[in-house]
């Protein structure tokens, strides 16, 4: 096995504040920790980090240092939904790594990004699961009223409204039916791109390690729910119908190592896979 380059963080308990001021009024469900909540509050879900020196690829495929799965560029994006798996991570193969699956509007090629999702953290061979949704730059904000297993299928959408100036972000456990939505304006929004995405999140000091998940299965060929689609300002439809504007994304590490490829798309346009390779 190849040393990887990335960074690997050792588990420290930081102090976060809720980030726009909004948190759930339900009763709390998940079983994480006081602590537990504030370090993974201290991971965000950042902007694509482009592989190598071009700015863009326009053959219908990216490198990125920290993203797999598929984004499609466009202009003035209203809305994104998609929907996957939650896979079984196998912590005893990638101890202290993290894996996030969700879909978002911009960030592809813009410095915020609008986004809802599930996480995965090994603590050193333990998998902990989460919800969670972030505008970023804010912090991530852990939704505890919503409990994680693996094999649940999960919805996520994320809409803007004109008149308000909002993000919404909705997840839902389609298979517990626990849902969480909240919203808030992000200042310097691009809405350039959506995505559907499944990422290494990171960390202050750097990229964290790709936990194993083995497969990540996206759409609704696998999901029987809400197909990876979205609207821009000329069009809405599923992935394909975004044409040479989509790109599917590949996950590599600084050094050029494989960490997750990306299926192509199924016959329906939209559904596809991604693969986890090897631990960093």
């Amino acid at each position: 096995m190849v040393l990887k380059h990335f960074s690997l963080v050792a588990a420290t308990v930081l102090t976060v504040s809720t980030a726009l001021g909004q948190i759930s009024t339900a009763p709390e469900k998940s079983a994480l920790s006081t602590e537990q909540v504030a370090q993974l509050q201290a991971y965000q879900h950042a902007p694509m980090r482009r592989a190598g020196v071009a700015p863009k690829v326009s053959d219908g495929t990216a490198e990125s240092y920290n993203w797999g799965g598929y984004a499609v560029e466009g202009t003035d994006f209203t809305d994104v939904k998609g929907s996957w798996i939650v896979p079984t991570v196998t912590c005893g193969e990638s101890p202290n790594a993290y894996v996030s699956i969700w879909v978002g509007i911009d960030g592809y090629s813009s410095s915020t990004v609008e986004q809802t999702g599930i996480g995965v953290a090994c603590e050193h061979k333990t998998p902990v699961y989460y919800a969670w949704y972030e505008f970023y730059p804010n912090p991530t904000q852990v939704i505890s009223t919503i409990t994680v297993n693996p094999g649940d299928a999960f919805t996520a959408e994320v809409s803007y409204s004109s008149s308000t100036l909002e993000f919404t972000t909705t997840v839902t456990d389609v298979t517990s039916g626990e849902t969480y939505s909240t919203s808030a304006a992000v200042s310097g929004a691009d809405r350039s791109s959506a995505e559907w995405i499944v990422e290494a999140p990171s960390a202050p000091t750097g990229i964290l390690n790709l936990a194993a998940f083995g497969k990540t299965h996206l759409g609704e060929v696998y999901t029987s729910a809400t197909n990876n689609q979205a609207t821009d300002s000329t069009k809405s439809g599923v992935i394909k119908k975004f044409g040479s504007a989509a790109e599917k994304i590949t996950q590599i590490d600084w050094v050029g190592y494989i960490e997750q490829t990306s299926s192509p798309l199924a016959s329906d346009g939209a559904s596809f896979y991604t693969t986890w390779v090897e631990y960093n």
